[in-house]
């Protein structure tokens, strides 16, 4: 027997009673962490950290659980934030990492450039559609971890790249892991209330009726992220063709084919047909967006353009000149441009008076020089290349420094120019940031620099091309394999699934039957990150990686992710003390309050689940039976109300610290998840307010024949 002692039993109301004045000290965890992130931009692994230990005090002093239970509850979160969330992050990039240091993504990269040259469609296929697909088959962080580096080695910007990847993933996720989601929400929701639509078929349906919206928006909001009103103008016949698709494949294969199926056959058809159309059209022009810098190819023109920061200083074969940022030559008064008058030291020309423009040599802040045409450099490092991170490397694509010793990125990780392609390094936006080492230091290298921009145009044989691709065909192999409904019942029994109480945590609910989140399941053969274990196996077979090289690409990955596991598992520790203390359940029933308008606030009780969590499975364990229960009070419909918790929940899986952090990490800005924060934030908001009227509209006569 328990010593009742020992035992945590809770309650929603600790303050005076009140629902809403509990539910002020219950918001401070989760306005800790947005503040320390969004506004005093604290490294996420220490904001995380600090919020664990609000969430703590909160639990032991407002809500008097005992202080072993509260640090028992954050041990299981944490846990769970490393297996199976960071299990599968970490083996994943190991994934990627092999096929780096083969030199297979670069030829990945390259067959992928080959579809459509412009980077905005390729930001469909890889965020979107592909993203879509490892989603189905993953899930839990999977495709950010994945898609990021694959937008990096396209050549996209990383801040860039970490949005683009985060944005993306809100449409397929409530599908995710062979809609994990949706059978979670099904299995808490159909003992709740007396409802036998409340069940992974009928929920799925409904959810397969409002996630499609934001398929719908989500490819043109992609384009606008990368490039503006241009973007969306010259690629809207892209964005739209994938939306759709997508949207009629998620809704067809939800509501009449397969709920787990669904994100696997919406994604091979928006792909598909994007390839189709691009046989028959293209965009008009492809703008260079390789961290800010390149060339403009139209029909039948080609025009320099050039940001500030590493503007490219002319053409190194003929001496003519840059160009501004509006594509035109920069000449001075004399007619001689301000171009490349020595292309072997890239130093720039003269002006109309035969002096150059400074007095001296054309240079980067602190006097890097912009470019050497014969390597590729970003110019002169002030430092030691060969130990400062983020030295002139052509293989990494990592610039040299600044006069205050920061690497000059840009936010392509390029550097400050390359004469042979054209194409520049840091864009007049993004400047340039400082990389630790602990953040290089294995980090995933980005194929978009201006090293491999040079290599463009080499051809690889179909042989090397099918190489390259074989890593996702193994990953979608194994866990199809994985997913088959025999072999999934059977890896989900002893030994290779073990179910345990974790020691020492005694909580139940306000009912006084015991939480089911005590429990541990630890499926170490078929989670996830095991099965890319696997997959990385056979992938450093196919690409014929040795084992030496192996491990070390394994060291390094633990290593450069060390701030982003910190991060992960303290989140994830202060959602287990919230959920098991009490205070997301104070939360829920403050929403709850709402009566009628819950129809509206529903969406965002899912939204601030995920955004805890980073989970839309989690948000549907902890938020599922509560939305259903107050719907039937409010007299509101059960099923609208469960599916709008998952739906709405997506759209904060790409605010959710463990994945911006996982972005971050990925592209090598661990400690700026701050800056990744900020620039998806508004986007959440937005599509989250898009999914709040739909519901609400679905909860009134003008849509209500949308619920089945």
């Amino acid at each position: 027997m328990v010593d009742m002692v020992d035992q945590f039993r809770i309650v929603t109301d600790p303050v005076a009673d009140s629902i809403a004045i509990s539910a002020i000290f219950a918001a401070l965890p989760l306005l800790t962490l947005f503040v320390l992130l969004g506004a005093l931009r604290m490294r996420a692994w220490l904001a995380g950290v600090i919020s664990l230990a609000v969430a703590l005090a909160v639990a032991i002093v407002v809500y008097a659980m005992p202080v072993g239970q509260a640090l028992l509850s954050a041990t299981e979160g944490a846990a769970f934030g490393f297996f199976p969330i960071l299990w599968i992050v970490l083996n994943a990039i190991w994934v990627y990492n092999l096929t780096v240091v083969s030199g297979h993504f670069d030829v990945l990269r390259r067959s992928m450039a080959r579809v459509s040259p412009d980077m905005r469609i390729q930001a469909i296929i890889v965020a979107f559609c592909f993203g879509a697909l490892l989603e189905a088959l993953a899930g839990f962080g999977t495709p950010v971890a994945v898609t990021v580096v694959m937008l990096m080695a396209l050549g996209f910007p990383p801040i860039r790249a970490a949005a683009v990847a985060l944005i993306a993933n809100t449409a397929p996720v409530a599908f995710g892991a062979l809609a994990t989601p949706i059978t979670t929400l099904g299995t808490v929701t159909s003992g709740a209330v007396d409802d036998p639509r409340l069940n992974a078929d009928t929920l799925g349906a409904m959810v397969g009726r409002q996630t499609p919206f934001l398929a719908l928006i989500v490819p043109l909001i992609l384009v606008a992220v990368i490039d503006g009103r241009r973007g969306i103008r010259q690629t809207w016949p892209a964005a739209t063709v994938a939306g759709v698709v997508f949207a009629i494949a998620q809704f067809l294969a939800s509501n009449y084919v397969s709920v787990p199926l669904t994100d696997i056959i919406a994604s091979l058809a928006a792909a598909a047909a994007v390839v189709l159309l691009l046989r028959i059209w293209q965009p008009a022009e492809t703008p260079p967006l390789h961290a800010g810098e390149g060339e403009l190819v139209t029909a039948g023109t080609r025009r320099r353009l050039t940001g500030r920061g590493g503007a490219d200083l002319g053409e190194p074969d003929t001496g003519r000149g840059g160009a501004d940022s509006d594509g035109n030559t920069l000449t001075g008064r004399g007619g001689a441009d301000l171009g490349d008058d020595d292309p072997d030291t890239g130093r720039g020309g003269a002006d109309g008076d035969g002096d150059d423009l400074t007095g001296n040599t054309l240079t980067g802040r602190g006097g890097a020089d912009l470019g050497e045409p014969d390597t590729g450099r970003g110019g002169a490092d002030l430092g030691e290349p060969s130990t400062e991170p983020g030295g002139d490397d052509p293989d990494t694509g990592r610039g040299g420094a600044d006069g205050e010793g920061d690497t000059l990125t840009g936010r392509g990780g390029s550097d400050l120019g390359d004469p042979d392609t054209g194409r520049g390094g840091a864009d007049a936006q993004a400047g340039r940031h400082r990389v630790d080492d602990d953040a290089t230091a294995g980090a995933p290298r980005s194929g978009g620099n201006a090293y491999a921009a040079r290599q463009d145009d080499q051809r690889d044989s179909p042989a090397e091309i099918a190489r390259a691709y074989a890593p996702y065909l193994i990953i979608i192999a194994i866990f199809s394999i994985a997913s088959l409904g025999p072999i999934k019942a059977a890896l989900a029994k002893e030994p290779w699934t073990v179910v345990f109480a974790w020691p020492g945590l005694h909580v139940t609910g306000a009912s006084g039957k015991p939480l089911s989140s005590v429990n541990f399941t630890f499926g170490w053969l078929p989670a996830a990150g095991t099965l890319m274990i696997l997959a990385g196996i056979l992938t450093a077979i196919v690409l014929r990686v040795s084992v030496g090289s192996a491990v070390r690409a394994y060291r390094d990955t633990y290593w450069t992710l060390r701030h982003a596991i910190v991060t992960v598992m303290a989140v994830l520790a202060l959602a287990y003390v919230m959920n098991q203390s009490g205070q997301t359940n104070t939360l829920g029933e403050f929403l709850a309050a709402a009566g009628g308008f819950f129809v509206f606030l529903s969406s965002i009780l899912g939204w601030i689940g995920v955004a805890v969590t980073g989970s839309d499975t989690s948000a549907n364990a902890l938020f599922g039976a509560l939305q259903v229960q107050t719907a039937t009070k409010a007299g509101l419909d059960p099923v609208l109300l469960a599916a709008a918790n998952s739906s709405g929940g997506v759209l904060g899986k790409m605010i959710s610290p463990q994945n911006l952090a996982i972005a971050a990490a990925a592209v090598g800005m661990s400690g700026k998840e701050g800056d990744i924060f900020r620039r998806v934030v508004g986007w959440s908001l937005v599509l989250l307010l898009v999914m709040c009227v739909l519901v609400t509209l679905q909860g009134t006569p003008v849509l209500d024949w949308m619920v089945p």
